[in-house]
């Protein structure tokens, strides 16, 4: 009897997946029987956009914190798939800094031209995993959301794909109850455009904080105020925008400051990250980690050590995504499919996991923690057939992209990157991103 892999999640990593296992199939190897589980009525993961908030149309809490005039605030060319380039999609080379739509598009194009849509169930909603040590095999509880029918299936493994970016973390401050106006989290922000003529506070001082004020900033709000725990952000930012000490407390529609300022405010965004949650999974299969490049008890950064069975991809801090969630899952389709050994001690996958953590925390550097996740997935690649490209090359854009903007942060993603794929250098977007309003794809791509 073939086995069976479940995958838990058909988002970008969860695609990823799928894509390995249809390549192998596609070289002629045999594979196992592969059924996916995504709890949205589509695939995409975060990229799949929805207007709605709290919970979905099944009272199931809402997975995407993706919102409208989202655009890559990376350069495209750091997360391009090695075997299925942006100008093999779109038939040219497009700018460097795509809108959701446009990279939702390419997502799914990979996965259509892979024929993988019917390995899916989609609208499933895992709802407990639990694993006998006696037969080996996983037993999934599944809820299947249209029928309104929960049902059991049994598998030799599991892949968690199910991502880090859906569950908020949402701190309180006094006077929080009490304050005249909006708050919400980053997971629960749509639209910029809510908050034109608004005084806004961003509460963060990372990528969500950054591009949620930048957004707001674009689409007409009065002013942006951002506070900081650690430490500034420290762009050079337009003339409405400062940043504060972290938040001490409100009182009514006033903020006050650990610097002793103030600021009268409309609304309150919170972007104060994500945590790790797996609420399907018992205490001896979950992963308790913080959010970092070095996964806690993840063998080579996939492999469960308490149960190298179980998988888990994306779950690192991220500087890479697309191609890096690939690498992880040629590396695990190749564990499954018998091709790569796992050791056989938790003792020596232990140490794997403590050198990864030591080599980490060796720096703060951010360029060296961007070459750290560029030699991971050099490091899974080597192990696999996965196409090689140039992981350095992808570095360097990285390198360029940062310093871009240190120099400009709202004039960033109008600069272009030569893609390592290809090597054929991004045009210059026809409109600069802060006076594009209209994030549609034809408007993109029109030339």
């Amino acid at each position: 009897m073939s086995k069976r892999v479940a995958v838990i999640g058909a988002g970008p990593s969860g695609l990823a997946q799928l894509r390995a296992f249809q390549s192998a199939a596609e070289k002629g190897a045999p594979i196992p029987e592969v059924v996916c589980f995504e709890k949205q009525s589509n695939w995409g993961g975060l990229w799949n956009y929805s207007w709605r908030t709290g919970v979905d149309e099944y009272g199931e809490p809402v997975h995407g914190s993706m919102y409208r005039y989202l655009w890559s605030n990376g350069p495209k060319e750091g997360l391009e798939f090695a075997d299925y380039s942006f100008e093999e999609h779109f038939g040219k080379q497009i700018a460097s800094y795509p809108p959701r739509g446009v990279l939702f598009d390419y997502i799914e194009g990979r996965v259509l031209k892979a024929d993988v849509r019917k390995w899916i169930r989609f609208s499933s909603v895992i709802r407990w995993v639990s694993f006998d040590p006696q037969s080996g095999l996983f037993t999934l509880t599944i809820h299947d959301m249209v029928k309104d029918h929960v049902y059991q299936e049994e598998f030799d493994h599991v892949i968690v794909a199910s991502g880090h970016f859906w569950s908020p973390n949402v701190p309180e401050y006094p006077g929080f109850d009490k304050f005249h106006g909006r708050i919400l989290h980053a997971h629960d922000f749509r639209d910029a455009r809510e908050f034109a003529g608004q005084n806004v506070l961003v509460v963060g001082a990372s990528y969500s904080a950054e591009d949620i004020g930048s957004q707001c900033w674009k689409y007409g709000a009065a002013s942006i105020t951002s506070c900081y725990r650690s430490a500034p952000m420290g762009f050079d930012w337009p003339e409405n925008w400062e940043e504060k000490q972290g938040l001490a407390h409100v009182e009514g529609k006033t903020a006050y400051f650990r610097d002793g300022s103030s600021k009268d405010i409309d609304a309150i965004i919170l972007c104060t990250g994500y945590r790790h949650v797996f609420p399907f999974l018992p205490d001896d299969l979950r992963l308790k980690t913080a959010n970092r490049l070095a996964t806690a008890d993840l063998y080579k950064g996939v492999a469960y050590v308490h149960n190298p069975k179980l998988f888990y991809l994306g779950m690192q801090d991220q500087w890479f995504t697309f191609n890096m969630f690939d690498a992880q899952a040629w590396f695990v389709r190749d564990v499954i499919l018998g091709r790569i050994d796992l050791p056989d001690d938790t003792q020596s996958m232990m140490a794997d996991v403590a050198a990864r953590e030591a080599a980490e925390e060796a720096s703060d550097d951010v360029k060296y923690a961007i070459t750290y996740q560029g030699d991971y997935i050099k490091e899974l690649i080597a192990e696999t057939d996965y196409p090689s490209f140039d992981v350095d090359g992808a570095c360097e854009a990285f390198f360029e992209w940062k310093a871009h903007k240190k120099k400009d942060i709202m004039g960033f993603r109008n600069n272009s990157y030569r893609s390592v794929i290809t090597g054929t250098m991004a045009p210059v977007h026809h409109t600069p991103w802060k006076d594009a309003l209209d994030d549609s794809m034809q408007a993109y791509l029109q030339n």
